[in-house]
């Protein structure tokens, strides 16, 4: 039985999970992370639910996948409905805080279920990026450029926003987290970095950038994958194409390798702020991110795709019950941290309660390698749906009116050899379909949300008043302000 005790959540923005030095990842440091995986567990088959900021977050305070919980894109958010784990453990007494990047829809009259946020960052304007509505594979996303333009030592408005979340997490937890609470808390910690820009503090930057670093995998011309949704995002994002060679690549990865350890240097912060305030035997800690980024592989960057740089996502727990220095195979997603979330502060009846299909990372981490499958799905840029299947040895893509793409992750670890057309892993392919069409009805499911998306383009007055607005680049942070 879970022992109930207080839960700091620490999530991040964008970072691929291959990019941390527990991971065997070559040249990042990341101390502060890679102790909080020497003291609990690490979950090396963990995955978001979507590979992109608003749905992903949505089904994390849900505990719902996207074709459940409706919010399709970076334009339909969570709105307080259906009630997230926020919702049932405010309504069962518990105190509940977030702290930093909510990207929910961000109208006053909407209730998010905590006791407090402090500097919430929603979607710009209660609108986010309407031109996500648009699944035109054509409409190239010129914002994509900044990616490289943006590269280098500095300070941007988010390392700006991620110093004072994490003051406010340190401050919060020697003020508030140490006065008595009649139910275990929890505290929300939600970071921007190491999302784009990738502009990183010169201590941080410098480590990296015209160092040696690892070049992006299938990154020649000749060795990217060509199957159809890939070329058509590498295409239409237009990251790769203003890079001019190889030290912009080594720029681009820099900034990137530099906000990693920018985050993890804040995250050493309020671990440390944990233990000054007494608090450290009696909360466990949970860290995650919403999505990955492909970070060059394949000639890709920023998330949304299924490999396993971009729909994969790191997933550390440690504290009471949990095994140290352990990783656990088990497939898992942000929907078992929803249930996590409920257990380890005592409330895990409120799982079966409202039927979330999530399973708790303390059960998990304390039992063998289990079958279960991880759900990720994917309803913008492309003209169709596509959805990731994960189990302990493969990982199948089923994409609407596409081919399917399929990964022997035992035998192909890096995702080098697709068998998605491959005669010989047919009934490997039919099997997981079965199985993915057991959870969810893929072309039903992209024909719910064109119509959701169809109906917000007539709101805001058309598919050509939305394509004069332009794509956002990124969510502007809030202004520094309180609580609210």
């Amino acid at each position: 039985m879970t022992t109930p005790q207080n839960l700091v959540v620490i999530m991040s923005d964008e970072h691929n999970p291959k990019v941390l030095g527990h991971a065997g990842h070559p040249v990042i440091s990341t101390p502060h992370l890679d102790h909080l995986a020497g003291a609990g567990t690490s979950f090396t088959a963990a995955y978001t639910p979507s590979p992109i900021c608003v749905p992903a977050r949505a089904s994390f305070i849900t505990g719902q996948p996207v074709h459940r919980n409706h919010a399709w894109d970076n334009a339909i958010a969570y709105n307080g409905v259906p009630p997230g784990w926020s919702h049932m453990l405010r309504d069962r007494g518990h105190h509940v805080t977030s702290i930093g990047k909510l990207h929910y829809k961000g109208h006053p009259q909407e209730d998010y279920g905590f006791t407090e946020n402090i500097l919430p960052m929603h979607i710009s304007g209660g609108v986010g990026d309407v031109t996500m509505l648009i699944r035109d594979p054509d409409d190239i996303r010129l914002t994509g450029k900044k990616l490289i333009e943006q590269a280098g030592p500095g300070e941007s408005d988010y390392t700006i926003y991620d110093r004072r979340i994490a003051a406010e997490a340190q401050t919060w937890l020697r003020e508030v987290g140490t006065k008595r609470h009649d139910k275990p808390w929890v505290l929300f910690v939600s970071m921007v970095a190491p999302h784009f820009p990738l502009t990183a503090p010169p201590e941080h930057f410098y480590r990296y950038y015209r160092h040696d670093l690892p070049r992006p995998k299938l990154y020649d011309a000749d060795d990217r994958p060509m199957h159809p949704y890939v070329a058509m995002y590498r295409r239409k994002s237009h990251y790769d194409a203003p890079m001019q060679g190889e030290q912009d690549v080594n720029r681009a990865l820099a900034g990137y390798f530099g906000l990693v350890s920018f985050l993890d240097e804040q995250i050493g912060k309020i671990m440390t702020a944990l233990g000054e305030a007494g608090l450290s035997d009696s909360t466990r800690v949970i860290y995650t991110s919403d999505h990955g980024d492909n970070l060059g592989s394949r000639g890709l960057w920023g998330k949304a795709t299924m490999y396993e740089e971009s729909a994969g996502i790191p997933m550390l727990l440690a504290g009471a019950d949990v095994p140290a220095a352990v990783q656990c195979r088990t497939p898992v997603t942000l929907c078992d941290v929803s249930a996590t979330i409920l257990d380890a502060v005592g409330a895990g009846d409120a799982i079966e309660a409202h039927g979330l299909p999530g399973a708790s990372l303390l059960r998990l981490a304390n039992a063998p390698a289990e079958d279960r499958v991880a759900l990720s799905e994917f309803h913008t840029y492309g003209p169709d749906a596509f959805y990731m299947l994960r189990t302990l040895r493969h990982k199948y893509v089923h994409y609407v009116n596409a081919p399917p793409q399929l990964f022997d992750l035992e035998a192909d670890p890096e995702e080098l050899v697709d068998l998605g057309t491959s005669n010989a892993a047919a009934e490997t392919r039919n099997a997981l379909e079965a199985r993915l069409r057991g959870l969810v009805d893929p072309e039903a499911t992209d024909a719910m949300a064109k119509a959701d998306q169809a109906a917000m383009i007539a709101q805001y007055g058309g598919t050509e008043v939305i394509r004069a607005k332009g794509p956002a680049a990124f969510t502007p942070p809030p202004a520094m302000g309180g609580k609210h």
